[in-house]
């Protein structure tokens, strides 16, 4: 029988040692997304319907830019940390790692697309 404090239950951080840091980063990113969301929806409400180079326009000023490509950042590591928790829990064998292998970089690499669209429309 073990007799551990609850410190010394809580430095373990459960049986892969990154727990704790897993569940920082979703409320981090849970946090961020809140205003990050109301923003985009206001910033790319008021264009919705727009032609292309009012579009373009509108995306060349900094504020607007700066709070999609932010969104798109955010969200897709949110994204990333919660399907990462969906595979670790019901994806057994051996599909599993290559299954999460593929959903973090199919993650990495939309957020990249969403950035570089932005990034496209902003220069």
């Amino acid at each position: 029988m073990a007799y551990l404090t609850d410190r010394k239950r809580a430095t373990g951080l459960g049986s892969a040692r990154e727990g704790t840091h897993h569940h920082w980063q979703m409320i981090v990113t849970a946090v961020l997304l809140l205003p990050l969301i109301v923003l985009f929806v206001f910033t790319f409400g008021a264009i919705l319907g727009e032609p292309y180079e009012v579009v373009v326009a509108y995306y060349a000023r900094p504020f607007p830019a700066l709070v999609a490509g932010l969104t798109f950042l955010v969200g897709f590591v949110h994204f990333r940390g919660g399907v990462q928790t969906l595979i670790e829990d019901y994806v057994h064998g051996p599909a599993r790692k290559p299954v999460l292998i593929g959903m973090i970089g199919l993650s990495y690499a939309a957020a990249a697309v969403g950035v570089f669209a932005v990034a496209r429309l902003a220069l």
